[in-house]
């Protein structure tokens, strides 16, 4: 009962006032909240700032506010606060730094910063390059359901990057996504379909997801879709549509 109070009065508390459009009572959630010593207090007023929600935008002070969270060891904190050394906003530009706030954010559990700290691994930005930790960070953001990891995985096995390179188990991971409704998931699932890659050749399913992808405003999509209905038979393409049309999404998780 005690934690139920806690919460109340607390960032799940302020959320709920944002999310009914009750900004200054969030704001002064989020900050009880980070004066009782939760950082992630400081992060939402971070947000505040940086969207100018309620306030005039300041990036400046939003990274102020980030680095209170990230002394209260808020993961979001260190996540946001790693993209803005990452892109030089409001802050110098520091590779080092963003990687130091991506991988910090990445040990306490947070999928955002286990992939961006993959990212940074994969690219060699403020740590030696590895794309066998690179891979390991992302997986541990797939097994949370993040999208972005999941596809990079995928496409890590695709490669053979950081990993044995496997097709069956790209296209896996490439159906997660896909059925979830995300685009380029779709797209990657279709070229396998259509290709013979990691699944066996499908050109109705393949034409589905491009179509379903194209549908989602990706624009190579369309270019797929169109490619694979020259080699169909009217019947076929017509079963694709009707597949397109009546295909639900499956929520990760």
């Amino acid at each position: 009962m005690a934690q139920d109070n806690q919460e109340e009065t607390g960032v799940v508390a302020g959320i709920k006032q944002l999310e009914a459009g009750q900004v200054a009572d969030a704001v002064k959630t989020f900050q009880a909240a980070f004066e009782a010593g939760d950082g992630d207090g400081a992060f939402y007023l971070g947000r505040l700032f940086e969207l100018g929600l309620g306030t005039e935008k300041d990036m400046v002070k939003a990274a102020q506010l980030y680095a209170a969270g990230v002394s209260k060891d808020s993961s979001k904190s260190q996540n946001r606060l790693g993209l803005m050394f990452l892109n030089g906003e409001s802050v110098l530009q520091d590779f080092k730094r963003a990687a130091e706030m991506f991988c910090a954010s990445a040990e306490q559990g947070d999928a955002n910063g286990q992939f961006n700290c993959g990212l940074l691994y994969a690219d060699g930005k403020g740590v030696a390059k590895d794309e066998v930790k690179a891979v390991e960070q992302w997986k541990l953001a797939a097994a949370q359901n993040n999208v972005a990891a999941i596809n990079f995985v995928a496409q890590s096995y695709l490669e053979g990057k950081g990993v044995e390179a496997d097709s069956a188990e790209a296209m896996n991971y490439f159906k997660r996504t896909a059925d979830a409704g995300n685009p380029m998931g779709m797209y990657e699932l279709a070229k396998g379909y259509a290709e013979g890659v990691g699944v066996r050749i499908d050109l109705v399913q393949a034409h589905a997801y491009a179509n379903l992808a194209a549908a989602r405003g990706l624009e190579q999509a369309a270019q797929l879709r169109d490619d694979i209905a020259k080699n169909m038979q009217a019947a076929e393409i017509d079963d694709a549509q009707t597949k397109a049309r009546e295909w639900k999404a499956v929520p990760l998780g």
